[in-house]
């Protein structure tokens, strides 16, 4: 007797129980062209991820994908288990400080306490419980003595301190920010990394598009190598290995054989000569 054909049952849909950021199967292509392909990456709350990966990876595109900010041709992501639609509350976002218009005739206060808007909604104006968590928040970075300076006088490293005291006042439970130490000055990183481990310390989850490579293990918990596809995810110690970087890089990567040469390059970690977007080597 035939036995009647049989069909594997459906995957049944991604849960995102207990994991901060949930991202299953995401695509994402321009004109046909897949920028991230079939992308999955659990991140567990309270902790500080970096997303590695070469010039062209669609590391950008991937935070801008998980944030609703450019369609996705497949996949789905969850935050804290909810659709982003119900958790727009629960994200923060740091955008890459060239992608913003500095000239906008605004202060930096202005610009923190444009982080309160959303528990405030759009009726409602700032008042002075909004100014001084702002102001707060200002000071954390060390910016409180420039706040009422319009953000075009700011230096480069000032107008990414300015939107690190936004992400804070904005208080979320996943904050994501785009390469926040490129271009900016020693004090400045300072600043970053004293905030990431803030934020990890009340629980909060960070997930953060980064370059240097050398500065990985020292900064953050977990890794996303990505080049297109996911090459691997997870804590620092496991993923973040030679063959990992090898197939994310294409086997070009400088910093590997210098990390295993002990004598350091001629005018140490910053200089330009050795460097090139995180000690990536063409």
């Amino acid at each position: 007797m035939t036995q009647p054909a049989t069909h594997p049952a459906p995957a049944a849909p991604h849960t995102g129980a207990g994991l901060a950021v949930a991202v299953h199967d995401l695509t994402v292509a321009y004109r046909d062209k897949p920028v991230l392909w079939d992308v999955d990456l659990e991140v567990p709350p309270g902790l500080l991820l970096a997303v590695v990966g070469p010039n062209g990876a669609g590391k950008s595109t991937l935070l801008k994908a998980i944030l609703g900010l450019v369609p996705a041709a497949a996949g789905q992501v969850l935050i804290h288990g909810e659709p982003l639609a119900r958790a727009r509350d629960r994200i923060g976002y740091v955008p890459q400080r060239g992608s913003v218009d500095w000239d906008f005739p605004t202060s930096a206060l202005d610009v923190v306490t444009m982080g309160t808007y959303r528990r405030l909604g759009w009726v409602r104006r700032p008042g002075r419980r909004e100014r001084e968590a702002a102001l707060s928040a200002l000071e954390r970075v060390g910016m409180a003595a420039l706040a009422d300076r319009q953000i075009s006088q700011l230096s480069g490293g000032q107008q990414q301190r300015v939107f690190l005291a936004r992400a804070l006042v904005q208080d979320t439970d996943v904050t994501f920010m785009d390469e926040p130490f490129q271009g900016v000055d020693a004090v400045t990183e300072r600043a970053i990394v004293d905030l990431l481990k803030d934020l990890r310390a009340r629980g909060r989850t960070v997930v953060v598009v980064h370059h240097d490579l050398q500065t990985v293990p020292d900064y953050f918990d977990w890794v996303m190598l990505l080049n297109v596809r996911r090459i691997a995810s997870g804590p620092v110690a496991e993923v973040f290995t030679e063959e990992n970087l090898r197939l994310a890089y294409g086997g070009r990567v400088g910093f590997l054989e210098r990390k295993a040469d002990p004598t350091p390059a001629p005018g140490g970690r910053d200089d330009p000569a050795t460097s090139h977007f995180g000690r990536i080597r063409p």
